[in-house]
């Protein structure tokens, strides 16, 4: 296999992120953007130093013989319908979170990826962060036994700061806290605690002036598959620098972070601390992009499924449209969702 030809799509603050991280890799490059604005996406080539053809047509660029490999940084609402076109042309798909906007669309890609088995990976980008994979580490060589208790927030003020806000903002394209950008938290609770069979959830406002045109704060409590309990909290709207707090209690000890407390190391007083790279910035160019896409080409290369597949996404985007539909009726959601 020659180098990895990728078409990257959209030019916004993540696609450069991915365009940086595809041109550190000897055996990739970066084949065509697609963007409707073509001028914008020229200058945003120029100023990266990448050489690469740019097309305001994503079918005619999916397509393309040249193309091996599509990432979709679109809006979400978009997603479904490029994922699936992506597939059925025989293009393996990096994609950003959230998969889809609602139920329909994400049943949509998986109808299609299983009829046409492209590799995939989704942009549940933390899997890759250091501290996540110290703790994944952590907890896979039992050093705080099952997880009983899993409770995980995600804290960022998404405001006129940003550039998505205008329409990260809105039903249409946001859709809710959840999804919008706790469906972080969501994935990391199966990550660390496996699966979750039943959700309640519910959600609030936060100032009367606000913009967004959902609730942005939420709570959501699990069943864990594993017997255990779980929950995540979600605030798009706060007075808080940025915060990704990860607390877990195992049979055998616990995880606060960065810290732990575990029966391996005995005579232990108090929690240990483990310098590294915790997942402390909202500012997409601290996350680890390079070692996602790195894990996408080794891994397509060898064989191996990626850290985040598309099926091990779909369970945590279940969970995520769970908690809006718990939300929405005040009643308790059962997993999986039936079709």
């Amino acid at each position: 296999m020659g180098a990895l030809r990728f078409a990257v799509v959209g030019t916004g603050w993540v696609a450069g992120e991915y365009l940086k991280a595809i041109a550190k890799r000897p055996d990739a490059v970066v084949s065509a953007v697609v963007s409707k604005n073509t001028e914008h996406a020229k200058s945003r080539l120029a100023e990266l130093g990448i050489d690469a053809r740019v097309s305001a047509s994503y079918e005619e660029t999916v397509k393309s013989p040249d193309v091996d490999a599509v990432v979709l940084c679109t809006t979400p609402d978009l997603r479904p319908e490029q994922a699936v076109l992506a597939a059925l042309h025989g293009k393996h798909l990096v994609m950003e979170k959230p998969l889809a906007m609602d139920r329909a669309g994400l049943w949509s890609m998986a109808d299609a990826l299983e009829k046409n088995p492209v590799h995939t990976t989704v942009s549940f980008v933390l899997r890759w962060n250091p501290s996540f994979a110290n703790t994944k580490a952590l907890i896979d060589d039992d050093a705080i036994g099952r997880v009983y208790m899993a409770q995980i927030d995600y804290w960022h003020h998404v405001g006129p700061q940003y550039g998505q806000y205008r329409w990260s903002r809105t039903k249409a394209q946001g859709g809710s806290s959840m999804l919008s950008a706790g469906c972080h938290a969501v994935d990391a609770v199966r990550f660390f605690a496996g699966d979750i069979t039943e959700v309640t959830a519910y959600a609030c406002h936060t100032w009367k002036d606000s913009e967004y045109e959902f609730d942005p704060n939420a709570i959501a409590i699990f069943k864990l598959k594993n017997g255990g309990i779980g929950k995540v909290s979600s605030s798009l709207e706060c007075k808080t620098p940025y915060k990704f707090n990860v607390h877990l209690l195992g049979e055998k000890g616990a995880i606060m972070n960065n810290q732990l407390f575990s029966h391996k190391l005995p005579g232990q007083k108090d929690y240990a601390t483990i310098p590294t790279i915790l997942p402390d910035s909202g500012d997409v160019s601290h996350h680890p992009f390079v070692e996602e896409i790195d894990d996408f080409i080794d891994s397509l290369r060898s064989g191996k499924t990626t850290r985040c597949d598309f099926f091990d996404a779909y369970k945590s985007m279940e969970v995520t449209f769970a908690i809006d539909e718990s939300i929405a009726t005040g009643k308790s959601v059962t997993l999986p969702l039936a079709k």
